[in-house]
């Protein structure tokens, strides 16, 4: 999940209080907007708008009162979710390397490179810093962003519209704010900066969807290509038909979701996990008994010393045997921190060293078997059961990183980070399982085209390495703002690790960055495309909140409007959707305006997203009424394994429960006159049957010539957007016939 994320701009999308308790229990109070205005609407509880609706409560245990083997049993099932990508980068790192003639010193050259990168990155970086760096329990670059936006005040919006929902706030976490460093004043205060840094989280989160698209690509051409060491007449044009077929198959399986079959993927993990290590002992015995003297970084110097420009271009390929690691952060939601921890540390990484080291022993002796440097190195009597366990690791690999992206897009559509596309919840029980058709078939199309363009493994090796080098770069960056401004590292300590991790990730990426001629272009084009348009999205809808906040109709300006000559009550029951709470949104006065009439049964409707399976039948629904004849408030709650369908008697009975109640039970506990409340009653009755509507904006921004020239431009490709992506009311289930837009302009 990508929930960290919409804490970024103030805690948007979702308030999660965190309670402080004795009996070391931890509980979280839910409760997630729909609207992207909700999220910034400011102190909603004091408003007449706001509608109480019953607490929905999640209670979990501490992470630090689960028992050891419960954590183990989490290390366990981790396997299979978070390490797929980076357990299986054995098959395609010394075939993606365009070694000429290599020597015995090359490869232990080679060797120390992977060894050493493992180490920092994998064990220092990830496993001892990253996993401490922590939303409300999300990791990722977007976690890492809404931690610093949550505690710093450096949102997209100014300061006023800022709203900090969590009471973990950094006052308790890490001290008080008061002295805030100059490098947070600094972000604070340019707007030009805040940007930067949100594309920046942004470019990281599309990279990890561009990795959704190459390692199925990669990582299943890789294990198919296991065919054509013992059957050499094989094409290699018919590994590439045959591995797009598999991920054909894989796409078209989404739909019925990953339960069904995830008890498979960790034991086939663990499988591999085991075997390959074991494999690469075997060779180290048999061909290099003293590979483990390349652990010294003197080989790495020799390496660069004797190779030079050629030794800088082979990290291209070297740097693959990381990939993956990011998703050792990202996945923090899903587990927790020891589970991961364990997992890596304990089986990860010694499977990694090991089988490294076995191959790379091999092909000392065999230097120009590089090429299929996995495949050869496997004794011939276990060959094909390594194939099969290859080939099935490889699938599971992918199914890890296409979830992956489902959850990435779900959570940006949610958080109003993308355009609204289709998503489907394939369990009732994980809310983080889901599937969406568009997404889907544009990845199974473009992993599909990779593989039968740029067939060659190199080539795919050139693409995956731009996004593994920039994640891990874009994650430092990330990291060094967060130890400056939150966790007030000491300057000397912040120095070593930008330094170490700064050098040795740029000096990756400029290396594969030198291949974007040769299909390092491909996931750069898609991150910066996808980073594009959730800038321009998200642009777009922050202008619209800030037009709507300042532009908002209290009751008080209601009941002008209606009172004014010639505005009249026509028989009907409206459902008015409204995006903010504090207030009803400026489409209601530009609509009275303009039709000069209300219904006589006017409910102004907002829809509100919980992160639960499912509400409660008696929560679902909470009308009340605001003050004014015939005008109500209603909030629709529903959790995400909920069917969200407005269409039918039963959604209007369910209304009208809820508005008796309200009726019937005054504020203030003053006992309502039994009179009065039948005839509302009645007057509900009457508008139901003289017709139901249900009517929402439709804006657009009016660009004027005092719009300068990045916002013409950032609000002109929002309206591109906004009038392609999917409307919210079919979503809905409302028929046709009842459905009334209206359009306004909004002055930019």
């Amino acid at each position: 999940m990508l929930g960290g994320g919409g804490g970024g701009q103030g805690g948007s999308g979702q308030e999660l209080r965190a309670a402080d308790s004795a009996a070391n229990k931890r509980e979280f109070v839910v409760n997630v907007e729909s609207s992207s205005s909700n999220r910034h609407s400011l102190h909603p509880r004091n408003s007449a708008f706001f509608i109480p609706p019953p607490p929905l409560t999640i209670t979990t245990a501490h992470p630090e009162e689960r028992g050891r083997w419960e954590t183990v049993v989490l290390a366990y099932k981790t396997l299979g979710v978070v390490f797929g990508g980076l357990v299986t980068s054995p098959l395609y790192v010394y075939p993606s390397m365009p070694l000429k003639s290599p020597t015995e010193q090359d490869y232990l050259g080679i060797y120390s490179i992977m060894f050493w990168t493992l180490t920092l990155i994998g064990v220092v970086k990830y496993t001892s810093i990253a996993l401490k760096a922590d939303d409300q329990g999300e990791g990722g670059t977007f976690a890492l962003y809404s931690l610093l936006c949550r505690n710093m005040n450096i949102g997209i919006l100014s300061s006023k519209q800022v709203q900090t929902n969590s009471r973990l706030s950094h006052s308790v976490l890490h001290g008080s704010t008061e002295n805030k460093s100059r490098l947070g004043i600094f972000f604070e205060r340019s707007i030009v900066a805040r940007r930067v840094l949100l594309f920046i989280a942004m470019l990281g989160t599309c990279m990890l969807i561009g990795d959704g698209i190459l390692t199925p690509a990669i990582s299943v051409l890789s294990a198919m290509d296991g065919i054509r060491a013992p059957f050499p007449s094989v094409s290699k044009s018919l590994v590439e038909t045959l591995s797009a077929g598999v991920l054909v198959v894989l796409f078209l399986l989404q739909k019925f979701g990953t339960s069904r079959v995830s008890f498979m993927f960790s034991p086939i993990m663990g499988a591999w996990t085991l075997c390959t290590p074991l494999v690469g002992i075997y060779s180290i015995i048999q061909h290099y008994p003293s590979i483990f003297k390349a652990l010294s970084p003197h080989y790495i110097f020799r390496f660069f010393w004797r190779n030079g420009k050629e030794g800088w271009l082979l990290l291209g390929g070297t740097v693959l045997c990381i990939t993956g690691s990011e998703a050792l952060f990202a996945d923090l939601g899903h587990f927790n921190r020891s589970s991961i921890q364990i997992a890596f540390l304990l089986t990860i990484y010694p499977s990694l060293v090991l089988t490294y080291a076995g191959q790379t022993a091999y092909l000392i002796k065999n230097p120009n078997d590089h090429d299929d440097g996995f495949y050869k190195f496997i004794p011939t009597t276990i060959y094909w059961p390594i194939f099969i366990i290859a080939t099935l690791a490889a699938v599971v690999a992918s199914q890890s990183l296409i979830s992956a992206t489902f959850s990435v897009i779900k959570q940006s559509v949610v958080l109003d980070y993308f355009p609204k596309i289709k998503v489907v919840h394939t369990s009732s029980n994980k809310e983080g399982e889901v599937y969406s058709p568009e997404v889907n078939y544009i990845l199974m199309i473009l992993c599909v085209a990779v593989i039968l363009i740029f067939g060659d493994g190199k080539d795919i090796g050139n693409a995956f390495g731009v996004v593994v080098s920039l994640v891990m770069l874009i994650t430092t960056i990330l990291l060094t703002l967060v130890m400056i401004m939150i966790w007030r590292t000491p300057p000397w300590l912040v120095a070593i690790y930008f330094f170490i991790f700064f050098t040795m990730e740029g000096v990756y990426a400029s290396a594969v960055l030198s291949k974007i001629p040769e299909g390092g272009w491909i996931p750069f084009a898609i991150s910066f495309i996808l980073a594009f348009t959730m800038f321009g999205w998200f642009y777009g809808r922050q202008k619209k909140i800030e037009y709507e906040l300042t532009h908002k109709i209290d009751l008080g300006r209601l009941g002008i409007l209606l009172s004014e000559p010639g505005i009249q009550r026509v028989p009907g029951f409206c459902f008015f959707y409204t995006n903010i709470q504090d207030g009803l949104t400026p489409i209601l006065g530009h609509y009275i305006k303009n039709m000069k009439s209300l219904h006589t049964v006017t409910i102004f409707t907002t829809l509100r997203y919980l992160l639960v399976p499912k509400v409660a039948a008696h929560e679902r629904i909470v009308v009340n009424k605001l003050g004014l004849e015939g005008v109500y408030g209603c909030v629709i709650q529903y959790g995400y394994a909920d069917s969200l369908n407005l269409e039918g008697d039963d959604f209007l009975s369910q209304v009208t429960d809820s508005l008796q109640l309200s009726i019937q039970n005054c504020s203030g506990g003053v006992t309502c006159d039994h009179e009065e409340v039948q005839e509302e009653i009645s007057a509900f009755e009457e508008a139901k049957l003289a017709g139901v509507v249900h009517i929402r904006g439709k804006t657009r921004f009016y660009i004027g010539n005092n719009c300068g020239w990045f916002e013409r431009s950032m609000l002109a490709f929002y309206e591109f957007l906004h009038s392609n992506c999917r409307s919210a009311l079919p979503a809905l289930g409302v028929p046709l016939p009842q459905r009334i837009e209206v359009g306004m302009l909004y002055e930019a």
